[in-house]
């Protein structure tokens, strides 16, 4: 089995950057109007707060815009921009997909459930509706491999 990458198309790296450099700017420009306008030394708290908020958010965005999974026959790698992980398929029970229903609609995902430990999220396999055809797609391919590993 040749190994295989799953993650984000670059038409979704795109969007995505485009919405965290939206969001990063407009908190930015929260914060720069809280400690241009704010006189109170007690209230610069909130300014860095929302300054750490920012820089959080930020980072989660990046982490997961920059992550992809390899497939391979040893297990699923992990890659994210602040951790690698290799999960081997003996530790795999299953693979399923989640389904969120949030403000904007519903955001999918799919989740390694293992053996022991708690489920992990499948980097790069994020989806912003259901029934999403990439979605499927990657799906179909965790199945495919993850069988062909454990024999089934």
């Amino acid at each position: 089995m040749p190994d295989v990458w799953i993650g984000f198309t670059s038409e979704d790296r795109r969007r995505y950057w485009w919405r965290n450099a939206f969001l990063t700017l407009a908190l930015a420009g929260v914060v720069m109007v809280m400690l241009l306008t704010e006189h109170e030394p007690a209230r610069w708290w909130l300014a860095g707060g929302l300054g750490i908020l920012a820089t959080v958010l930020f980072v989660a965005t990046v982490d997961l815009i920059r992550g992809s999974t390899l497939l391979t026959a040893r297990g699923l790698e992990f890659r994210t921009f602040v951790s690698r992980r290799v999960i081997p398929w003996s530790e795999v029970a299953g693979i399923e997909v989640r389904e969120r229903v949030v403000r904007s609609g519903v955001r999918c995902d799919l989740r390694v459930i293992r053996v022991r430990g708690r489920p992990l999220t499948v980097p790069g396999t994020a989806a912003v509706r259901a029934k999403d055809a990439e979605l499927e797609r990657k799906h179909a391919a965790l199945q495919e491999y993850w069988s062909r590993a454990v024999g089934g």
